[in-house]
Parts: C-alpha cells; sequence; structure tokens
C-alpha cells in the first residue's frame, strides 16, 4: 500500500483514505492502484465487515490527474478493450461488504464516479457532485452514464453528463443521491456510526443483502424473488440467524460471529 491510499481497520471496519490532498485527490496511476489494492484487502479479510471511503483536505475525489494527459488514452490500444487485465482493479461494487461513501468536499468525474459504486452515500454540506468529462472532451471511464441515470431522474442526470455541470450536496439529498446530509465536522462521525451499525449486525445476512441489491437489477421480476428466497434460506441456516433469535428471547444485544 501507498501513501496516495490510507487503510486503517478498528471494530471489523475499515476506513479508506484518498491521500493526495494537494492535488484534491485526484486520480492517477499510482492512487488507482492502491485503491484497489484496498478493496481487495476489504473483500478477502474477514475480519472487516465494512468500508468508508472519504478524501483528505477538501475533496473526496476530483476526477483523473489530467496532469498525465487524458484519462481514455494513456497507453491504451482498441484491443485492450478484449484483456483481462493481470490484476483487476476492483470496484466497491465487486466486493461483498458495505462501503459507505463519505463524500467530504468535491466529487468530480472519476471521483464521483467512485462514489457512485458505493452502497451508502453521504455528504458533507460542502460537497459538490458533477461530471465534467464531457467538456473537456473525455468520456467518463468508470459506468457514470450507466449508473447515474439509474439513482437519480432521467432528466437531472442528463444534465449532468450532457452539459458538465455540477450539483451541491443539497440537490443531490433532495433527488436521492446521498441518503444524509451533514455539516462538514460531522461527517465522518456520522460514516463511522452507520459502519458500527452494519459491522455489529450478521455478516453473512448482510452480504447477502448487497448481493440481491446489485442482482436484481438485471433481473427479471420472477427470477429476482427466487433468487431472494435462496438468499433467504441461506442466511436461515447460519447460526448468526439462530443467535439472533435467541438474543431477541432473552432480552440481550446478539453476538453474531460471521457463521
Amino acid at each position: 500500500m501507498t501513501d496516495e491510499v490510507l487503510v486503517e481497520v478498528a471494530d471489523h471496519v475499515a476506513t479508506i483514505t484518498l491521500n493526495r490532498p494537494d492535488a484534491m485527490n485526484a486520480i492517477n496511476a499510482e492512487l488507482g492502484a492502491a485503491l484497489g489494492e484496498a478493496f481487495r484487502r476489504v473483500d478477502q479479510d474477514d475480519d472487516i465487515r465494512v468500508a468508508i471511503l472519504t478524501g483528505s483536505g477538501r475533496a473526496f475525489c476530483a476526477g483523473a490527474d489530467l496532469r498525465g494527459g487524458s484519462p481514455g488514452s494513456r497507453g491504451a490500444a482498441p484491443g485492450d478493450v478484449f484483456r483481462t487485465p493481470e490484476v483487476e482493479r476492483l470496484r466497491a461494487s465487486d466486493i461483498r461488504k458495505p462501503v459507505i461513501a463519505a463524500i467530504n468536499g468535491y466529487c468530480l468525474g472519476g471521483g464521483f464516479e467512485f462514489a457512485l459504486n458505493c452502497d451508502l452515500l453521504i455528504a458533507s454540506e460542502a460537497a459538490q457532485f458533477g461530471l465534467p468529462e464531457i467538456t473537456l472532451g473525455f468520456y467518463p471511464l468508470a459506468g457514470a452514464p450507466i449508473r447515474l441515470p439509474r439513482a437519480i431522474p432521467r432528466a437531472l442526470a442528463n444534465e449532468m453528463l450532457f452539459l458538465g455541470g455540477r450539483i451541491d450536496a443539497a440537490t443531490a439529498l433532495r433527488y436521492g443521491l446521498v441518503s444524509r446530509v451533514v455539516p462538514p465536522e460531522r461527517l465522518m462521525d456520522e460514516a463511522r456510526e452507520m459502519a458500527a451499525k452494519i459491522a455489529g449486525y450478521a455478516p453473512v445476512a448482510v452480504r447477502a443483502m448487497k448481493e440481491i441489491t446489485y442482482a436484481q437489477e438485471d433481473l427479471a421480476a420472477p427470477q429476482a424473488a427466487r433468487l431472494d428466497t435462496v438468499l433467504r434460506w441461506i442466511v436461515g441456516r447460519t447460526d448468526d440467524s439462530k443467535e439472533g433469535a435467541r438474543a431477541f428471547m432473552e432480552k440481550r444485544a446478539p453476538v453474531f460471529r460471521g457463521e
């Protein structure tokens, strides 16, 4: 892990911090690779049950570092589209555990796409969101033209995609892009409180919840319902589900072990 991305783990929660504050956490090769490694660690470490993604300084992430040239053409060739990279860079949506985006400031371009791939999004009152790629002759690299119209009304999504303008945190909350907006000094406390709750729940049940929330997007209702039934059966077979029932009857807090 490099200094471009910091990872701290405590009480089953990983806090991942994009750490190029002087460059507004703009994405260069080192940051992109380090973030992929951080997500891989979250995915593979059973002691980690939930992650928080945030940025240092006044930005969550301002997008690609343009000092390296166009983000869509760095050493790439058309045939690369059909090649499998030796080390796949994971996104937050690819890992099996929830990721909370704690958006502390500018959230633009690829940084906005980082956030869109997270499971829960909360924002500081200082946050701003935008996709300026179209104004620079670029194309979003991480799925914003697909994800954004599924997250907010198409009219607003298209305005952001085609005009390249920004919206503030209040607008993001009004249209359901984020679930909470808090004062800047409260942002990380809020994210940690959310993460602590999730980390205290049964890990298999939480993973099943993430599985269905993503899989159902690509399934017809009958197939989604069948997958939902299978996941419910799997969770019901765990020791944690029995512990939850016992704790309820005994009027105590459950102790979940991920089994």
